[in-house]
């Protein structure tokens, strides 16, 4: 896939106002820097509007951005560059193939790059990984729903799940979860290139959704419908002001909000369907 790299020049407090912002346009990736931010936007979902939008926060904030054409063979020299190791604690940790192991966490996630975003925004991951700690994973059946690198489906097969669905529209995020659950040897996990549409009408006991606050939001009445009495939600990839939205739509629903955390301005949600 195609993608156009916004790359904004800014303070370092005006970083997270303008993901913020551009979260409501097309743009699936956030990477701040010590200039600034650059922001990532499909080639396939890019329109004028966009652009314009951007012109207009200018009359607002003070900053300057220009865009180049990443087309897809340059994005594995992309991730190597920007791509640190995670580390949530003594629980587990996230390393591409050409970082040092990391022996003293109890799980080590070991992924090889690939055209595809699956650490996301790394406070974001993060919480993602810390709130999965404290969660039962034994046999259930779980979908990771924008699966990225798979690297929390892969997470969800060492704490012992039953098996795994991992769905991501990027045809590049399915071949490398795929790659990367073998590496791992994660035999359950499941991945399949499309949206919620593939797995209409499934149960699972599990969900994790670590996307953007409008997808999981448009998706929410769907993810409901997939989960069983007592099953749990995860969520991150949005700030609080876009969190408050979420928690409510998920109240009316009938989801019960469990556990709340909060890393760098972004939020991770449990949601249990009680």
């Amino acid at each position: 896939m195609d993608y156009y790299q916004y790359s904004f020049l800014c303070e370092p407090a005006l970083s997270e106002i303008l993901i913020a912002l551009l979260s409501t346009q097309a743009f699936d990736t956030f990477q701040e820097n010590e200039k600034g931010l650059a922001a990532y936007l499909p080639v396939a979902q890019h329109e004028s509007t966009v652009d314009e939008y951007i012109d207009s926060l200018r009359q607002q904030f003070d900053f300057s951005y220009d865009r180049v054409l990443l087309v897809a063979q340059n994005w594995n020299a992309v991730w190597e560059s920007n791509f640190q190791p995670i580390v949530v604690d003594e629980f587990c940790a996230i390393r591409a193939d050409f970082h040092p192991a990391i022996t003293d966490v109890q799980h080590e996630i070991l992924i090889q790059p690939k055209m595809a975003f699956g650490t996301g925004h790394h406070a974001t991951t993060f919480q993602m990984i810390r709130m999965m700690e404290g969660v039962d994973f034994l046999d259930k059946k779980v979908l990771d729903y924008g699966c990225g690198t798979g690297v929390l489906a892969i997470l969800a097969s060492k704490l012992n799940a039953k098996h795994i669905d991992a769905i991501d529209i990027d045809e590049w995020a399915e071949e490398n979860t795929l790659e990367n659950a073998k590496l791992n040897g994660a035999s359950n996990v499941n991945a399949m290139l499309g949206d919620l549409a593939l797995v209409k009408g499934r149960q699972y006991d599990l969900i994790l959704a670590n996307i953007t606050f409008n997808v999981i939001s448009d998706s929410l009445p769907s993810l409901y419908d997939m989960l069983p009495r007592s099953a749990f939600l995860l969520s991150s990839g949005f700030f609080q002001a876009d969190a408050e939205q979420l928690i409510e739509q998920a109240t009316e629903l009938g989801l019960v909000l469990k556990r709340q955390m909060q890393r760098e301005g972004w939020v991770c949600l449990a949601f249990q369907k009680l």
